[in-house]
């Protein structure tokens, strides 16, 4: 099976760059996309002849967050939900509910330039991990999605590793992130290329980032460890715009 997470940071904006192009021809099985800042059904061009079936996640804010899957095998059921009422009205999760695995596509809330979400983002990370825990417990997952924090040091380009606590880079946010690797899952990208520096999966709008390869790595797919001997690929598609972020495509053998 094929699998595609983007964040393209506004659905209508990135249609008018490419999307659908990108999305109808990639024969992916599984596109999970974040931030589409939507809040009604918006099709994804004829997507409905490429035998995709689409399934959204709408903020009660108006135009904010959000997230969006299509797929082409139809779940055994769908959530919208970690279970905590104040952390489910940001359309920020979908989980798709199959035979031999959960797929998760998440977007985690951003703490913010100034923390003004900082709190938010603790409590987010804290309920998301126990609620993939109870996932773990009954098969294996895959998550895809932003999350809003790099990793490690070689996650960030180089000019970013001499501030000691970047926005993005607080040792609390990688604890999120690596909470969940403590479950269990396994961060597929560095898995397969452990030392692959600058490659990024964000790049600020600000100046020439993007051209000059000056970005972060905040987008990942995480599966179970039994799931990764299944892995073939994932490669993070820089070459595609439309967004500030790049896809990334994994092929799993299941």
């Amino acid at each position: 099976m094929k699998f595609i997470t983007w964040n393209v940071n506004g659905l209508r904006g990135c249609l008018e760059k490419g999307l659908e192009e990108y999305v109808l021809l990639s024969d992916s099985d599984i596109i999970a996309l974040q931030e589409t800042k939507v809040n009604e059904e918006t099709p994804i061009g004829d997507y409905k002849a490429f035998d995709y079936i689409m399934d959204w996640n709408c903020a009660e804010r108006n135009g904010y967050s959000g997230t969006a899957c299509l797929f082409k095998k139809n779940p055994i059921s769908i959530e919208h939900s970690i279970g905590v009422d104040e952390l489910d009205t940001e359309g920020r999760i979908i989980t798709l509910n199959y035979t031999d695995f959960y797929f998760v596509n998440v977007y985690v809330p951003n703490s913010q330039g100034e923390l003004e979400r900082w709190y938010y983002r603790l409590e987010w990370d804290s309920a998301f991990t126990e609620y993939i825990e109870s996932l773990q417990n009954r098969k294996p997952v895959i998550i895809g999605g932003d999350f809003n924090v790099a990793r490690d040091f070689i996650d960030i380009y180089p000019e970013s590793r001499k501030d000691k606590n970047p926005h993005g880079f607080l040792s609390e946010e990688r604890d999120g992130l690596n909470a969940l690797l403590d479950l269990g899952l396994v961060d597929v990208f560095r898995e397969l290329n452990p030392t692959n520096e600058r490659a990024y999966t964000w790049w600020s709008n600000r100046g020439n980032k993007r051209s000059e390869n000056r970005g972060w790595r905040l987008d990942y797919f995480l599966v179970s460890e039994s799931l990764m001997p299944k892995v073939k690929s994932c490669i993070i598609r820089s070459d595609v715009f439309g967004s500030d972020h790049a896809p990334i495509e994994m092929v799993v053998n299941i």
